[in-house]
This record gives C-alpha cells, structure tokens and sequence, in this order.
C-alpha cells in the first residue's frame, strides 16, 4: 500500500509540474521533475550573475522585467554562479544552432548557458514565461524545477507593421518590438511609406515629411463592393449594385500624420538591436509612391499633375501612384536609400514593389521611349528594369533587397529575396531559381484580417482564424529538400488602413503572434494545436499582467 501511494504522489507531483511549465514557444527538449520542492523561490536576496560583460544587455532586460510587474529589484554581479542566483553564462562549447541555449531550474539556483550573448536572451525570455502571476505569501517567485534544451527552426522569424495608414509613436513602436522579443522573434519589418504617409525623415528632401507624412481625411469604413455589412459610407437604393464604380466614397475630414525624424529611427534601431531584433525599413516604389508624388510630383509618369496624399484604400487602378523609371527618379531614390541604409544596420533593405499597375507607363510616352532605349518589350519587363537598377545601387552599398512576390515579373533580380504574400506561388518560384524567400501568404499571415466569423470590430473583410495560423507551414510540400533550403521563414503582417490605436493592434496580434512564434520556432513535429490552446490559458494571464488587450473569446474554448 505503501509502494502504491508513493507511486500515486509522484505522478500527481509530475502533473502538478507539467501544468506549471506553458512556454510558447515550445522549446525542443522540455525535460519536467516530479519533485515540487526542487522548485526555484525568486526573492529579494536572488542575485542575476552574469559570466561575461556581454551579457549585461540580457541581465538588465530580467530585471526591468521583475521590477516594472512583480516589484521585485534583483542585483547583478559580474561572478560566477552562486546560492539563490539566476546565472546566465556565456560557454564556447558546441551547440546545433548559434542561437541555442540550455536552462536548468534547481533548488537553489537557476542557470542557463549559451555560446552567444543572443542566445541568452531567447533563454531569458522563457525564464519570463516560468514565472508564476502571482508572489507567494511570503513575496517570493516560485519557478517550477525544469531543464530545457533550445533552439530555432528558421532563421526568419518576422512581424511587420504598416505605420503609413495610420501613425503609431516611436513608446508603441518600441513596444511593439517588446512583443516581439517575448515570442523569440528576429525581424521587425517597419512599413514606412505608402500612398498615405511617408513616415521617415530625408534630410535632402525635407518636402517627403513637410507634405508626404499629412493626409487630409480617411476613408469611413470598408472599400465599397467587398460586401461587408459594416460598410460605412453613403446608402445608395437597394437596386443599385454596389461597385467601386458608382459607390460613393465618404472620408472623415480629419488631418491625419506624423513621422519619425532620424534621431527617432537611431532610438527605435538601437532599442531593437539590444533585444537582437534587426529592423528592416520598406520604401515603396515603384509604385505604392501617392505620398511622394504629392512632395515631388516631377517623378510622376503624367507631367503637370497635382498629386494628393491618398485618403482611400484599394486604388491601385484607379489613381496613378507609380513613379516613372527615369534617371531623375533614381537618383532620387538612391539619394533617399542613402540616408536609410545609413540610419538602419540591417543588410536587407525592402523596396516594395508589388501592385504596380502598368497602365500608367502604358499611357505615359516617357516611359514607352524608356523601354524603347532599353530594349524592353513589356511594362512587366520596366517594372523588372526598375526593380534591377536599385538593387544594383543597394548591392554597391553592401546591402540585399527584398520586394513583395511582385518583383518576379519580368525576371527576378540577380541578388533579391521575395517576401510572397500573394499565396505561396512567387515564394516557390523564387527557391527554385535559388533564391531565398520569406512566406506571408495573405490569406493566413495577414493579422488585420477578421478572428472570427463576425468580428466585432471593422477589419479588412477577410478571415484568418487562429487555427489556420498555427497549422500553416512555411516549407511548401512540392520543393526538394535542396529546394527548401532558400524557404528563409516566414512572416505575420499588420496593415493598418481599419487599426487606428495601440489596443486594437495588440487584439488583432494576440494570440496569433503566439502562434506564428510556434510555426517559427518549434520543431514541426512538436506542433500540437490542442496543447497549444491549453498554454494559451497561462499566456494569457501574462497579458493580463501586462496590460495587454486580447479577445477573451479565446477563454470559451
């Protein structure tokens, strides 16, 4: 009977255990005890030991964290693991992956190695996620006795943000990046121009902030036609089919603006580099460009005309935002890229390149004797012309581009790398041309798309649902192993035409950003949706303690 009730405690002390340890993303190697006194107590005496001086960006983070949500002000000391410490060391030993790390929880001390002062962070940031909700009654931190063992699977792990939309301040952009960092993410893909907004300082053309980075009203509501009942513009009779067309457009009137002077930028990028998240900045062109032709209309492909920040959404056709391939233009944008590559560290460089409506150098007699003097045969093959003449000025700056799936057409420039969001096609095609390719396909990467069925709240009229996001994976079944080598990762996006503030950003983010961290992450095999629903719950509680807003629809399953 003994034997049996000794047998019975430790299996309730191993579930007990096991239910403690809800770390998103799972981690390759979680090894549990059946022990609850082996348990960690984190108190004011705790001490965050550090092995090496570069890791001090790492210790500081656990320690802001500790103070800012549990009060609690821990010291580090530059020393060798001792009792009641959280030892972080930097060991040149040999792992499977750079980023990889090691964590051990024991009872009087918790201790965590990497080959890489990054690598530490990623441990760090799982040492978060053990941390209960609450103190004890005796103001401690209970952190259940685990060992872990773990590393990426993709090296692109990456979250986007459109700022052109609508303008979000460098707190929540730089919050934003705090997101990041705790779902192990290591890319930040900063939208920064578009039809409606140019949201980055260029000192040599001040007009792109003073003109570019103001729009005069808003769309109100959906774009019509996209057969969405929460469409909010003027009623037409019921007979009257509902087009683009003959739809009438109503915008709020309200000035709408702002940008990041490069001091911001510098702020933003350092602030991003010591949570070793690289930042790639996108300049659209050549299209996608309303913001700038309204600062320098002289690039546009209809001489004379008076361009205006863009107030409506979906007009790729019906208002001309392409710029015209000439020589003039270029050297504008490489006067532009100059100052960019020079703000942002990041070898990649994004250009944009997608939804270049090829009517405008159709109808443009520059741009038609362009493509005479170059020998080209289609507006495909100048968009491809266009595209190649800055990635060849990026390239002398050592410095790669990457372009929206869009950038195929025509031929693919020699160094570049696609970002496919329109399906998984140009992602497939670029690996087989040997190129690397980052995979956002639209219809389930897309975070500004509707959670649910009926969403209550105005979202682009699509649906990505959670399940979808956690079940996607990057790696197409129809590349050969050698193929999918170029599949770099992949990538959630957030367009912010219907996200006007902080709280609804974070509630189209929550939890699918959980689960593309996963998909990112984690072992494919160790994927489980149904486990991953139930770490979701103790997530959760982490956003509560954060402030974070979340849909507490989530709570019913």
């Amino acid at each position: 009977m003994r034997k049996i009730i000794l047998l019975f405690l430790t299996v309730i002390s191993f579930k007990l255990s096991a239910q403690e340890v809800n770390i998103i993303p799972q981690p390759v190697e979680i090894r549990t005890s059946n022990f609850p006194n082996e348990a960690f107590a984190i108190d004011k005496y705790t001490v965050i030991s550090i092995n090496d001086s570069s890791i001090l960006n790492s210790a500081h983070f656990l320690k802001n964290y500790l103070l800012k949500y549990y009060q609690i002000d821990l010291k580090i000391t530059l020393s060798e693991a001792q009792t009641n410490s959280i030892s972080l060391n930097l060991r040149k030993s040999q792992y499977k992956n750079p980023n990889e790390y090691f964590l051990s929880v024991l009872p009087k001390a918790l201790v965590s190695a990497s080959s890489t002062a990054q690598g530490l962070f990623y441990a760090i940031q799982t040492i978060i996620q053990l941390l209960p909700q609450e103190k004890d009654s005796l103001g401690r931190l209970i952190i259940p006795a685990v060992e872990i063992t773990d590393y990426p699977r993709f090296d692109y792990r990456g979250m986007h943000l459109d700022v052109s939309r609508h303008f979000f301040d460098v707190a929540f952009v730089k919050q934003y990046i705090d997101y990041l960092a705790l779902h192990k993410m290591n890319y930040f893909h900063w939208h920064l121009t578009d039809d409606h907004g140019w949201r980055i300082e260029i000192k040599k053309y001040p007009k792109l902030t003073e003109i570019g980075a103001w729009r005069n009203g808003s769309i109100i509501g959906l774009w019509p036609g996209q057969g969405n009942e929460r469409i909010k513009y003027q009623v037409l009779p019921a007979e009257v089919k509902i087009t683009p067309k003959d739809a009438v457009i109503k915008t709020d009137s309200i000035r709408h603006g702002g940008y990041y002077t490069q001091e911001q930028i510098k702020d933003v990028v350092d602030y991003a580099a010591k949570r070793y998240i690289t930042i790639i900045p996108e300049i659209e062109m050549p299209a996608h460009s309303m913001a700038l032709l309204a600062a320098y209309p002289e690039l546009g492909t209809e001489p004379g005309k008076k361009y205006e920040v863009a107030q409506t959404w979906g007009m790729m056709n019906k208002y001309n935002n392409v710029l015209q391939a000439s020589d003039t233009t270029f050297k504008f944008m490489e006067n532009v890229l100059t100052e960019v590559m020079t703000l942002f560290p990041s070898q990649y460089i994004h250009i944009g390149g997608d939804e270049a409506s090829k009517v405008w150098w159709k109808q443009s007699a520059v741009s038609q004797q362009i493509m005479k003097d170059n020998g080209l045969k289609t507006e495909s093959e100048l968009q491809s012309y266009f595209i190649r003449r800055m990635e060849k000025f990026v390239n002398s700056r050592g410095k790669t581009i990457i372009g929206w799936n869009e950038i195929l057409q025509g031929g693919l420039a020699p160094n570049a790398v696609v970002m496919s969001w329109q399906g998984e096609k140009g992602g497939i095609e670029a690996a087989k041309q040997n190129h690397k390719a980052i995979m956002t396909p639209e219809d389930k990467m897309y975070f500004n798309h509707g959670q649910f069925v009926k969403e209550d709240s105005l979202t682009a009229n699509k649906f990505s649902p959670l399940i979808n996001v956690y079940n996607y994976e990057p790696i197409p079944a129809e590349l050969s192993a050698e193929q999918a080598k170029y599949i770099w990762g992949a990538q959630g996006c957030l367009w912010s035409e219907y996200i006007t503030n902080p709280a609804k950003v974070q509630y189209l983010l929550f939890p699918r950003l959980d689960a593309l961290s996963e998909v990112l992450w984690s072992p494919k095999e160790k994927r489980n949706y149904s486990d991953f629903q139930k770490r979701l719950k103790t997530q959760f509680k982490r956003y509560d303690l954060m402030g974070i807003t979340y849909s507490k629809r989530y709570l019913e399953n």
